[in-house]
Parts: C-alpha cells; structure tokens; sequence
C-alpha cells in the first residue's frame, strides 16, 4: 500500500509540473460547450502516465483524455483513475484553484489516491485503512450536524438553461444549505470535504470515475460518507456522488435532492 500511495504522489506531481510549465503558453481545443481541453492536459497526462508505468507496466490506466490508450485496455486487475486538469476552465483562466487527481482501485476497491495542487504545492493523500493526509497532516471531516448548517459543494455541467432541473437542484441547495459553492473542480471540492471546509458536496451524472477517485477515498479515510446519489452504495462504474462530514447531513442532503421540486 505505501509503494501505491507514493506512486500516486509520484504521477501527480510529475503531472502539477507539466501544468506549470505550460501555464503561460497551451492552446485550448473545445471538446464541447464551455468544455475545454489544453496542451496543458495532453502533457501532464503523458507525464502521469509514465510516472506509473514505469512501476507497473502491465496496471491498466483510465484517464480523461486518452492518451497512450495502449494501456486502457489491459486485463490487469488493478486500474489506476487519473485526471491530469481537473478544473480545466478555471486554468484556461488563469484562476488558481485547479488539481490532478490519481488514483488505484483493485477490483472497484480504491486502494490508494493523491490530490496535488500545484498554485499552492497542496498534496492530499490517503491509503485504504491508513487515514487522509495533507501535506502530511491527517484529516478529518467536519462536525457540522444539520444541513441547514452546512456549507455545501456543488458542481454542474458546463452549460445549463433556464429550464435545466440543475436549476431547481441550485435552488433547493440554496434555501436549505447555509450557503453553496461552486468551485470547479470536483476534486479538490472533495479534498475540501475531507478537510473540514466543505461539509457536504453533491456530484451530478456529468462527473467521471477519474474526476473523483482519489477524493471518494479521502473522504472515507477522513471520516466522511460517500454514496450514489440514490444513498446506494458508490461505484467508479457509476461516479455522480452525494457526500458529507457525517450520515445525518448525508441523508438530509439526499432527501433534498429526491425532493421532486429540487
């Protein structure tokens, strides 16, 4: 387990210098409505990639935009999730707050993940049974105990219309939360999470195994519940979350969202 947790470590940070080092000079391709791809992405997926193949060569590798796709296809047990930007858009604009995101599941089971930052050097790590970690300092989720109480993450499709039921969900978060927020980066809304800053965070079927692997983890290490949006049982097979610092905000934020006017 530690050799897993330090390759994650390892493919992310190789990947963070990749994002820097062409921070001021990639071209943005739009894959679809206000959904952006970068150079940016292209290289520090290559770099993620042979960080881990370079240890495991036969693991099978999942990541968002498909580069060396040679090694997606193995039948290797164990599946490495990587997400070279995630907050793409808020890259494209130079706004700080943007992450990679790796991970390794055996079997569906997230074995180890890591979260690197690289505005501000943030590394989260966590390892299954062995806690969650930033930069070194175990994490835990918050003590919030109502909903009502509770600042909640949210993320939404890049486009969304006046009629979009993405709309009522908005609302609904809004009247019944505190306060909500929408950062732009599904990963480090769930590092936020399991560091106690967030205190729940709700995914939509928009969101991809490899945007919330290693976050999924995190969060269970440091505390916290994750599920399908349902309440059943998360699965990388079917990613949209809902999750929070305990099981009473959880099941609160669940209700919400089954709410037929949210």
């Amino acid at each position: 387990m530690p050799e897993f947790v330090t390759i994650c470590e390892q493919a992310a940070r190789s990947a963070g210098s990749q994002l820097l080092a062409w921070s001021d000079r990639f071209r943005v391709t739009e894959k679809g409505p206000a959904d952006f791809v970068t150079d940016a992405d292209l290289a520090a997926e290559r770099a993620a990639r042979r960080s881990i193949l370079a240890t495991f060569p036969s693991h099978r590798i999942i990541a968002e935009e498909g580069v060396g796709s040679a090694n997606s296809t193995g039948d290797s047990e164990y599946v490495w999730y990587v997400d070279p930007l995630d907050g793409t858009t808020n890259y494209v604009h130079r706004l700080p707050h943007y992450c990679v995101s790796v991970a390794v599941a055996r079997r569906g089971e997230i074995l180890a993940g890591a979260v690197y930052c690289p505005p501000n050097g943030d590394l989260y790590t966590a390892s299954e049974g062995g806690g969650a970690f930033l930069n070194g300092r175990r994490l835990g989720t918050s003590t919030v105990s109502c909903l009502s109480d509770a600042l909640v993450a949210a993320s939404f499709p890049p486009k969304i219309g006046r009629g979009s039921p993405y709309v009522e969900v908005l609302a609904g978060l809004l009247s019944e939360s505190q306060s909500i927020r929408r950062m732009g980066s599904a990963a480090l809304n769930l590092c936020f999470l399991a560091a106690g800053r967030f205190d729940a965070y709700w995914a939509p079927p928009t969101i991809n195994s490899w945007d919330v692997a290693a976050g999924v983890l995190l969060i269970r290490e440091a505390g916290g519940v994750v599920s399908a949006i349902d309440g059943t049982p998360f699965s990388l097979e079917n990613p949209p979350l809902v999750a929070a610092c305990n099981e009473k905000v959880h099941q609160e934020l669940i209700r919400l969202l089954q709410r037929p006017d949210a």
